[in-house]
């Protein structure tokens, strides 16, 4: 028996990913380039490159990867001259999928998403082989957190929850100040689960 209720996208505002997004950000390589990119904002192949120790053409063709699906975009107003190609990502949100608007591809977004969550799996492993050093005061810098609230709500309390979080997140990223000397890249991974799975 299929469900046959109308609905409400969780996400109104975001994107939703097309099977070349799907299929683009699930390579482990072009998910850390697009990390590297939002940690600088505007950057060259060659800049992504050496941060990452790999060949200049190999993370070209992964930029056009990327920016063939949507995910990133040329900066020409960033470019030193017509031959040079600058990239920054794309501005905005998208969600794989929803009720309201499905995955296109079902095989892709579950790959997808085992690939978010081996990257999450490896944060955690990086933040609690941290943990020890800021717990006895070796390393007095914050540099991960883990944050755990129970809550008793119904489900649209819950989604209004996740909506303001990702409005907050979208306000304080809006108001940093690139220039600061100080910025680090920060991965935030918000986790939710009731207690019906």
């Amino acid at each position: 028996m299929t469900d046959d209720t109308p609905h409400e996208d969780p996400y109104p505002d975001s994107k939703h990913a097309t099977s070349a997004m799907l299929k683009a950000y699930a390579h482990p390589l072009r998910r850390r380039i697009a990390k590297v990119l939002v940690g600088r904002t505007y950057a060259r192949a060659a800049d992504i490159a050496a941060e990452l120790d790999l060949p200049a053409n190999s993370v070209s063709f992964h930029l056009r990867v990327l920016a063939n699906a949507g995910l990133i975009e040329e900066a020409p107003e960033q470019a030193r001259d017509r031959r040079d190609r600058v990239w920054t990502a794309v501005e905005g949100a998208w969600s794989i999928g929803s009720p309201a608007r499905p995955v296109e591809d079902e095989m892709l977004g579950g790959a997808l998403m085992s690939a978010l969550a081996e990257d999450h799996f490896d944060m955690v492993r990086r933040v609690l082989e941290w943990v020890p050093e800021y717990v006895t005061g070796r390393d007095p810098e914050p540099h991960g957190t883990f944050s755990q609230h129970n809550l008793r709500l119904n489900p649209a309390e819950y989604a209004d929850m996740e909506k303001r979080i990702h409005e907050a997140i979208k306000e304080v990223a809006d108001a940093h100040d690139a220039d600061d000397p100080d910025t680090r890249t920060w991965t935030l991974d918000i986790i939710g689960a009731d207690d019906t799975i």
